[in-house]
């Protein structure tokens, strides 16, 4: 009877030990897709996941404090616990997503959500030292959990990127971990049986919560579908979730629209004049087109005007997403659109980060073509920054040009001429001629470029020849891109840095002032 007992206790430390340790990887993975979720959706992920973190924590503080008032029945608040947070937390992807679609204030709800979720798991850490008082001293209860609860928490940091997001997306890890939650009050339940004041109930909670749970797995991609469909303004024919953002093809009639995080990248009925712009003014100032760089541009938009010179015998293509450029080298509609320019003999591509791109290489190039998504948070501001435009001139040959996409001069005027800024202030009094260009897109509005070249070679002072037939641009065109209206004039503002970021915090001024 005795060896019976004792084994019992044993019983209920190892699974309270246990519980500690998958607690705290739910609990983290809940505060990774409450700020991955809202960086998808708004941008920003260090303001995002600084807010979730910040009220996260705060509210385990608050539940850690609340618990001195549970007395009695621990391991029925235990659980009761964990059916509460499987449910909140399994369905707060599938909230947070609805809430954004759905209604026009999203934040209060996160705020909700992530402080709920906090204070409820921080009752649960000194209920579970509590009940293991018996077994242990203090210390060594203190120095149990709190160790299984850190190695949870490193657990969940890599299973969340590596695993989690690319294979099941937000709102199945979100369920995953609800199941995980629910799993644990049923481990408990069973362990303290016995002792538990509201057995039935306490049972018949999780079951029904586990069902939901379970439904939700089934239901997910039509959910998914429809709160999609409320954001976006056509059917949607292709949506990914890959380790580093959300993309999504929607198509209407022959209207072909690509998001990445819900930005709109290019609608294939004005995109040429995006790509023209971006790519010939570029073409024509360099004196040579041998060997090609272009940064970003997995959809081969870019590449595709590149192509249509003869004399480039080879270019490099460095975008991060694989997901991308797999999806516009295969997919009919989009290789129609690119005229299977990733296809072409003369590309190379190469899945990986700019920077790191450029650290590791010291090829030079005769155009080096940045294309990448709008400085809409820090990941993506640190490619629009003076140490990166350094390195990219690094890379050019002596009579080299580089040109950068650079947000609108109209609608984020401030970030648009702090990039021309960054570039322009990296001369180091070596020969170095930045010109800033824009060009309407109806798709975006006005829309600016930056181009620095090694050489004084102006475009817009003569009229050029363009050796090619273009869809848009023609000398006229090229002549006048150069001209800034009164309220998209050069301003001074701050170059950006990787010290402090300047551009993002301009860039979102920016457009909240057109689209508060």
């Amino acid at each position: 009877m005795q060896q019976t007992s004792v084994a019992a206790e044993k019983q209920k430390q190892v699974a309270l030990l246990f519980s500690a340790f998958v607690i705290a990887i739910c609990g983290l993975i809940y505060e990774l897709i409450a700020g991955t979720l809202s960086s998808y959706l708004l941008g920003d992920s260090v303001y995002h996941f600084s807010l979730v973190i910040g009220i996260f924590m705060s509210a385990m503080g608050v539940g850690a404090w609340l618990s001195r008032f549970i007395d009695n029945h621990l391991p029925d608040t235990f659980i009761r616990l964990q059916l509460i947070i499987a449910l909140m937390g399994g369905l707060s992807a599938a909230l947070l997503y609805a809430a954004f679609a759905i209604i026009n204030n999203y934040t209060p709800l996160l705020f909700l959500l992530t402080f709920s979720l906090g204070a409820l798991l921080g009752v649960e850490i000194p209920l579970i030292i509590r009940i293991l008082k018996d077994q242990f001293t203090l210390k060594t209860n203190l120095s149990n959990v709190f160790t299984v609860d850190y190695i949870g928490a490193l657990f969940a940091s890599l299973l969340f990127p590596l695993l989690l997001v690319p294979q099941l997306g937000l709102i199945r890890t979100g369920l995953t971990f609800g199941l995980i939650n629910a799993t644990i009050g049923l481990l408990a339940w069973y362990v303290f049986r016995h002792e538990l004041k509201a057995r039935m109930p306490l049972l018949s909670g999780l079951t029904i919560v586990s069902i939901v749970l379970i439904s939700g797995f089934f239901v997910t991609n039509h959910f998914v579908n429809h709160i999609e469909h409320k954001l976006y303004q056509d059917t949607i024919i292709y949506a990914e979730t890959t380790p580093y953002q959300r993309i999504v093809l929607t198509h209407r009639k022959q209207r072909i629209r690509f998001y990445i995080n819900g930005a709109l990248q290019f609608d294939s009925f004005d995109e040429y004049r995006y790509h023209e712009s971006l790519v010939h003014p570029v073409m024509l100032t360099a004196h040579a087109h041998e060997n090609i760089l272009v940064l970003g541009g997995g959809d081969g938009l870019a590449i595709r005007e590149i192509l249509k010179y003869n004399d480039v015998k080879h270019i490099t293509l460095v975008d991060l997403d694989p997901a991308i450029t797999k999806l516009f080298s295969h997919n009919k509609a989009l290789t129609k659109l690119n005229k299977n320019a990733l296809s072409s003999k003369r590309l190379s591509i190469i899945n990986q980060d700019a920077w790191k791109f450029l650290e590791r290489n010291q090829q030079l190039y005769d155009v080096i073509i940045i294309d990448l998504p709008d400085p809409n948070n820090i990941s993506l501001s640190r490619l629009y920054t003076k140490s990166f435009y350094h390195l990219v001139k690094q890379h050019l040959s002596a009579s080299g040009a580089m040109v950068t996409q650079a947000a609108s001069p109209l609608y984020t005027r401030e970030a648009y001429w702090s990039i021309y800024q960054s570039i322009a202030s990296i001369h180091q009094h070596q020969s170095w001629v930045v010109r800033p260009y824009h060009s309407y897109i109806p798709s975006f509005g006005e829309w600016g470029f930056v181009l620095a070249s090694r050489m004084n070679t102006n475009w817009t002072q003569q009229s050029p020849t363009i050796p090619i037939p273009l869809r848009y641009l023609k000398p006229s065109i090229m002549q006048t891109m150069h001209i800034f209206a009164a309220d998209m004039a050069k301003i001074r503002v701050e170059a950006n840095g990787l010290q402090n970021h300047p551009l993002v915090h301009y860039y979102e001024k920016g457009w909240e002032h057109w689209y508060q």
